[in-house]
């Protein structure tokens, strides 16, 4: 069964004029979590051979970038950079290629060479997504999406949360079109986090106004928190629950009297 459908993807992909089996993979991605939208600008790390650049490029319409070390052979309204994305001279050149407001959507379908060692593997894989990640933390708009591949072991659950931390949503998937016997999952984040804090975050807070909702309404950084169960006047410490892209939500860890007010 598992070689009836590599062979059906493998075929297909040839059928329809796609460098990569792996095309069908980023479309069953975006059927099923709407990743790119028409005329979203799209980076593609580690690209080659380019079987996810033509579908982005499909998807989106609009600016597409591909970026990786070997060359990517030219596509139709498609630009590519050679270059390492650890490297800051890469990062600078896909800012100015795709524009300072950043891209909306960064993929990463790249693997490691298979040593056959496992766990060496799966480390090396976790190390390649680590890099794909910080890289998309240059480069997305905010609200902006990532797609990465990785492969499952003890590492994975630590790398979720790194994404977690950086996006209102994060979701696990395997497409139909990846192998049976695979280990390979593509972790989603959506909508990029530009908060200046992160959900766990600890800040000592004077309450001096309340919300429409009766919460209490701070300012750290100029982004708005909401706390629940105080009054103003208060000093709390309050700890970070809840991270959206315009606002955040904390409850009390500790009440620290009442704010002074000058005589």
């Amino acid at each position: 069964m598992a070689r009836d459908r590599r062979d059906y993807y493998y075929h297909q992909a040839k059928e329809e004029g796609y460098r990569s089996r792996a095309s069908f993979k980023l479309k069953q991605i975006n059927e099923r979590h709407h990743i790119i939208n028409r005329g979203d600008s799209v980076v593609d790390l580690g690209a080659a051979p380019g079987g996810w650049l033509q579908v982005a490029k499909e998807l989106s319409g609009g600016k597409v970038l591909g970026v990786d070390l070997q060359r990517i052979v030219p596509i139709e309204g498609v630009e590519t950079i050679q270059g390492n994305i650890n490297a800051e001279s890469t990062i600078q050149k896909i800012i100015k290629t795709v524009g300072a407001k950043g891209a909306d959507v960064v993929l990463c379908d790249a693997a490691p060479n298979l040593s056959g060692n496992w766990s060496y593997d799966h480390a090396r894989s976790i190390e390649l997504a680590t890099s794909a990640l910080e890289c998309a933390k240059k480069i997305l708009k905010p609200k902006g999406n990532f797609v990465v591949k990785v492969f499952q072991g003890d590492m994975f659950n630590d790398y979720m949360q790194k994404v977690r931390d950086n996006f209102v949503r994060t979701m696990a998937y395997s497409p139909k079109a990846s192998r049976s016997q695979s280990a390979e999952i593509y972790v989603i984040g959506k909508k990029f986090l530009t908060a200046p804090l992160r959900k766990g975050n600890k800040f000592v807070v004077d309450i001096e106004k309340l919300g429409s909702s009766g919460d209490g309404a701070v300012l750290i950084e100029g982004f708005v928190v909401f706390v629940k169960e105080v009054e103003v006047g208060e000093k709390v410490r309050i700890k970070i629950t809840d991270v959206k892209p315009n606002f955040a939500f904390a409850d009390v860890a500790e009440r620290l009297g009442k704010t002074e007010t000058p005589e």
